[in-house]
Formats: C-alpha cells, structure tokens, sequence
C-alpha cells in the first residue's frame, strides 16, 4: 500500500462524490437536446442537398431525388465533372474559409484541443455546401465527416452565445457533431463512442450525458426526416470456436489495408505540395483522377452506399469487386489528398467491406456473408483507431447481433495492428502536420485521484499577528531561516503568508507596525483538506503561488496544514509505482522465468 492510501477511511460526514459536477450540468444537457435536433435537421439537409447537386452535374436537372452517379449516361464527358466540382471547391476554400478542406473530423479535432472550441458562421454554412458539391460531382467520399464538421460549428455558435467555459463549449461542439453521425447513419450508441474514443478526450458527467442526450433526440428525430430502417439489414449464422483464427486474420488484413491508405495518402498529399500552383487548384487536380476512376468503374464513383449494401449481400461477382477495390481507393487516395471536402466513413466501409468479400471465401469457420461486414469494422477500427466505436457502427447499421463477437475481434486485433505499426492515425496525422501533436491516451489525473489532506504538510509553524516586523524578520528570516514563508494567524484564525519580501517592505512603512497590520480585511487564497489537488494545482498556477494554507472551511479559517507545488509531486510518485514498477508475488512451477529480476524492478 502507498503511503498516500495509507489511513484513508470511510467517516460518516464524508460528502464526497464520485464525479466533480454540478447543477450547470442541466443548463449544458438542454442545450445539448435541442442542438441534437439542429444536426438532424442540418444532417437531413445536406443530403438533399448531394443529391441536388448529383442531379445538377450528371443528369442536368434539378431534381432532389435519389439518383446514382453510375446511371449517368455522359460518356467521356463524366470525366469534367469532379473537375469542375474540384475547382468549385478550391475557389470556395480559397476565398471562403480553408477550414472546408479535409475530411471534418481533424478539423474538430483541433478546434477543439486548440482553439477553445471556437468555430467560425463561415463553417457551418460552406462546409456542407462545399461537401454537397465535392460528393455531388462524383467526389468517392461519405458525408458523415462533413455532418460532423456542420453539426460541431452549430454547436459550437450555439455555445458562443452563452456565457460557458471553454469545456462546456467543447461539450456543446461534440454533441452537434455526434448528434449528426447519428442523423445519418442512424448509430447514437456508436456516434456516442465516437465521442469518447475520437473527440471528447475525457469521460465525465459534464460532457457524456449531454453528447449522449443529444445523440438520442437525433436517434428520435431522425425517423421524421429520414428513414428509420437500419442502413444496412444483415442476418448472418453463428460462427464456432474455429472462426476465431479467421477473425484474428480479418483483423490482421484489415489493419493492413489501413496502413497502406493512410501512408499512401500522406505520401500522395506530399506529392500535391510539391506542385507549382497554388492549392486552389488541387481539388481540380484530385477531381480529374477521380473522373477517369469514374469512367472507368462508375460505382466507384459518389457515396456508395447502395454498392456497400451489395458487398455485405454478396452480390457482386468477384471479379467486379477487385475492380471496384483498386478504383475506389485511387480515387479515394488522390481526392482526398488533394484537400477537397468530403468524409473518409462511406469510403472505408465499402473498401473494407469490398477486401472482406475477396478474402472470405479462403477463411474457415464461418459462412461467406459474414465477412464482408467483419472487415468493414476492422478496417474503420483500426484506421480510426476507435475499435469499440466500429464494433458497435457496423452492428447499428445492419442490426445483426450474431456478428458482434467477430466484429470486436477482429476491430480488435486491427486496432492493435495499427497502434503498434502506425504512430499517428488518419486523423491525427494531419493535425501533427500543421504543428499539434496529440496524446490520445487519457486516464484519471493522478492529482484528480488524491485530495489536498493526503499530500499537504501538517505539522506547521505559524507566527501571531500581534508580533512585532523587526524582531520577526530578524528570527525568522535571518541565517537560520527553516522556511520561505509562514502562515500568520490571530486568535487562531489564519489571516495570510509572510515571506521575507513583505518585512522588509514593511520596515518602511511607519504605519506597519505588527504583522497583522500587514494584511486587510479580504479572505486570503486558501485550500481546502477534501478538495482534489488537480483543482489547488490550478488554483496555485492561477494565482502564481508558491504554497497554500489548507485551512479547515472558510468560517474558523482555522489552519490544518500547508501545501506546496512540491506536494504536488507526490500523487506522480504513487502513478510511477503502480505504472512502472514490475513486482511478481508468485513463482511459476519448475522454476519457470519470463524475465529478468532487472524487469521486475522496472529496468532499474
């Protein structure tokens, strides 16, 4: 046991509680609800709207009715039309906002973790139109990342009229965005983890019950505006004890293909920075590659949600898939390097879905329906990193609860795939680009697990104010000084810390005469023995102090104990032992070793 949980006890008068929070937590989860609502409604526009412009530019009308690229009747001319959607774009991003560009979810990414969560009118409004536009001409991507753009500035603009902390507005950004995941896809419960696993970086009341809120009212809204059926209905068999083998190898190739679309976008979105034009032009560039894909394999081309739809059915010849595979992830590759508009969901589930439909006839243990969907999940897993999120995406989306334990193991094993071979993400990878880099890794501050009683000093010398300046700076800060500063008190109340700086600015000021003359009538910084020593540490930083008294409640103001920046050190020294020190308290039978005794003691 640690010295730090030594001697803790449960006391009757113990008021404190699992979660820090309070009742502001009602006024974030109302407006949590009603910007889930917004997002369904911005959700239900913007795919009118691709379908809109998928009329305009291959049928050349105006018409929102459902119509897929593949049916166009163009001929060579296909080939001008994500062209010319491309420069659209680029002209859009250039005089409009360049926060348009990318697939949405870096970018609310770092609005979040760098910009307080501050997004700007132009996004809400030129994203969608720019993502409506890059989709409708042909662009090969889904329109979850531009919905999750959308929905993160409505609720970010919401959040800007109010007077919140720069977290709640946080807060108020993910629900937008998850709310309108859930708009399109229909999965609150994967769009929650979403939030969890990708945007949140924490897991508190504060932020959990409004995001999850808000993903409810747009699960329950959603069928007013959209279709309420699962996206994608799929019935496969269960599968036996064999299948885990299979699973392992699903994940396995699935975190492959990860790794070689998110390498070979960032190579391709090198080789666009080394073009002589500006990046205006770009999308134009990336959109004559995603032209000829399209004529070359027309259901390559757009969304692609009735070709996902085939693949989990298994209705396309094998030869056909291949095909489509290779042209999907070229164009994919080439337009979204380019830095047009558009989400990278869509895409990944018909590429995995597609590999799993080559691959599933070779693997035992399971019927050739199941796999298409087995590796749709664990290429999103793994290239999002996010595997519970997938697990649970590609369960929404097909309703078939026998396929859940091979979707997490194999989302699973892709995940670990990916971690150990990649050390940025899709996502993160294009934020490190621009200069942040992000830990994803987050666990219980070892400030928040331990309170200011556990740490602080409590044995404390203390000087009555009725002391007189000279004599005191004399004894106590001369050569045999023991501290740099001591808690004054009178008549056992604490009134404030003298250090040597203010005698010896008090020497002269003739109306100074004892040390309580050195303080007014204002309560002085304190601490307090049940707060967490996160929230001191904050509270030191703030006020740019050394130490604090901890006093026992702000009425007797009777002192306790004294905490310092150097206490605060304390909680890591607990954190290293338990994440470092290697400790083994059994021995294997005959004299079995997995390592060395210097492991055990960590390497020391």
């Amino acid at each position: 046991m640690s010295k730090l949980a030594a001697g803790r006890g449960a006391h009757p008068e113990d008021s404190r509680s699992d979660f820090a929070t309070d009742r502001r937590l009602l006024l974030i989860a109302a407006v949590a609800a009603g910007i889930g609502a917004l997002s369904t409604l911005a959700a239900y526009m913007l795919l009118h709207l691709i379908r809109v412009f998928t009329n305009l530019f291959f049928f050349q009308k105006l018409s929102d009715a459902f119509q897929s690229p593949a049916a166009n009747t163009l001929g060579l001319w296909v080939i001008a039309m994500p062209v010319i959607g491309g420069l659209i774009i680029g002209l859009m991003a250039r005089y409009g906002s360049e926060q348009i560009r990318g697939h949405g979810i870096p970018e609310a990414i770092e609005a979040i973790l760098f910009k307080k969560s501050a997004m700007s009118p132009k996004v809400a409004l030129l994203k969608p139109l720019s993502s409506g536009i890059a989709i409708g001409s042909g662009g090969p991507f889904g329109a979850e990342g531009p919905i999750i753009m959308t929905g993160g500035a409505i609720g970010s603009l919401i959040g800007q009229h109010f007077h919140i902390s720069g977290a709640e507005r946080k807060t108020l950004l993910v629900a937008g965005a998850v709310a309108g995941m859930t708009a399109v896809f229909g999965t609150p419960i994967a769009a929650v983890l979403l939030a969890v696993e990708l945007l949140l970086f924490e897991l508190r009341p504060r932020s959990l019950l409004p995001v999850a809120l808000a993903c409810a009212v747009a699960g329950f809204t959603r069928p007013f505006l959209l279709d309420a059926a699962p996206l994608f209905p799929l019935q496969t068999p269960t599968i036996g004890a064999t299948g885990l083998l299979s699973c392992v190898l699903a994940g396995l190739a699935a975190g492959a293909l990860a790794w070689t679309l998110s390498t070979s976008l960032y190579k391709v979105e090198d080789l666009f920075h080394k073009l002589p034009v500006h990046w205006m032009w770009w999308p134009a560039i990336g959109g004559l590659a995603v032209g000829i894909g399209g004529y070359l394999q027309p259901r390559a081309l757009g969304v692609g949600y009735d070709v996902i739809g085939d693949l989990l059915q298994n209705h396309l010849a094998l030869q056909t898939v291949l095909a489509l595979l290779a042209c999907k992830a070229v164009m994919w590759v080439i337009a979204l390097g380019s830095g047009t508009s558009g989400g990278v969901l869509a895409p990944l589930l018909m590429m995995g879905a597609g590999l799993g439909v080559a691959l599933g006839p070779w693997l035992p243990g399971g019927q050739p329906a199941l796999w298409p969907l087995v590796f749709m999940a664990a290429t999103l897993g793994g290239m999002m990193r996010a595997p519970i999120m997938a697990t649970m995406f590609a369960f929404e989306l097909t309703q078939d609860a026998n396929a859940l334990l091979p979707l997490l193991t194999a989302s699973a094993v892709a995940y670990g795939f990916t971690v150990l071979l990649m050390p940025r993400s899709i996502l993160t990878e294009k934020i490190a680009r621009r200069g942040y880099h992000i830990y994803r890794e987050y666990g219980v501050d070892p400030l928040e697990r331990h309170q200011v009683a556990e740490v602080m000093e409590h044995k404390v010398d203390t000087l009555d104010a009725q002391l007189a300046v000279a004599p005191t700076l004399a004894r106590h800060f001369g050569a045999q000084q023991r501290r740099r500063a001591f808690p004054v008190v009178r008549k056992g109340a604490f009134i404030g810390m003298v250090d040597r700086g203010m005698l010896l600015a008090a020497m002269n000021e003739p109306s100074v005469a004892h040390l309580g003359d050195l303080f007014g009538a204002n309560t002085p910084v304190f601490a307090l023995p049940d707060e967490t020593c996160r929230t001191v540490g904050a509270r030191l930083a703030v006020h740019g102090l050394e130490r604090l008294p901890v006093l026992e409640n702000a009425q007797t103001r009777r002192l306790v104990g004294i905490i310092s920046r150097s206490d605060l050190v304390k909680p890591s020294f607990a954190l290293f032992d338990e994440e470092q020190q290697q400790e083994r308290f059994r021995d294997l039978p005959f004299g079995v070793r997995l390592w060395s005794a210097q492991e055990e003691e960590g390497g020391a």
